[in-house]
């Protein structure tokens, strides 16, 4: 399979730029000599998701509020990979920490999928922990509204379905996090 990009980048323009966002326009041109114009990728840094089960079996969520959906989302806890973490796992622990005041004594990579590879840059890092206990307050970003909420893995999955939960790369790493931690059986046809 021929893995040469199909498009080449003529010209990019920075629109914005700040501590959070980058967006960019870019003029591509085609194999066939056909121009696309502008072409708008935004730039974010990588983020991260905590996926941690309690001893008794609970997924540690959260709910908070959401301004682009205008909504309160149930969802992991994680956020933005900062420079200063080593890896997926410390950032998710640090996330996971800030948010809900938990931690897991074993910690286990799962994936990385970028989040909308059409237009965005960043992965979205999945890791899992096994053994969440709460270990000091929970401490989140002054800007952020932030409920712990503990929910048994039937009550996650009747989330999932009903559409409770939100987030929809939350949803594909809840799934695999708990086949990979043997709460779910998942069998690819």
């Amino acid at each position: 399979m021929d893995e040469t990009p199909p498009w080449t980048t003529t010209s990019s323009q920075t629109l914005v730029e700040d501590r959070w966002i980058k967006l960019r326009a870019d003029r591509l041109l085609t194999r066939s000599g056909q121009e696309i114009a502008p072409w708008y990728v935004l730039d974010y840094a990588d983020w991260c998701c905590a996926v941690a089960i309690t001893p008794d079996g609970r997924v540690v969520m959260v709910r908070q509020w959401r301004h682009g959906a205008q909504a309160w989302s149930l969802e992991l806890p994680g956020g933005v990979m900062d420079p200063g973490d080593a890896d997926a796992i410390a950032a998710a622990r640090r996330e996971l920490r800030e948010e809900t005041g938990y931690d897991a004594p074993e910690w286990r990579f799962l994936y990385a999928a970028h989040a909308n590879p059409a237009i965005q840059t960043n992965r979205l890092h999945i890791v899992l922990g096994l053994g969440a206990v709460p270990v000091a307050a929970a401490t989140p970003e002054p800007t952020e509204e932030i409920a712990v909420v503990l929910m048994t893995v039937e009550e996650v999955l009747a989330a999932v379905a009903g559409g409770r939960i939100g987030q929809s790369m939350h949803v594909g790493g809840i799934l695999v996090a708990l086949a990979a931690a043997g709460r779910i059986r998942q069998e690819i046809a």
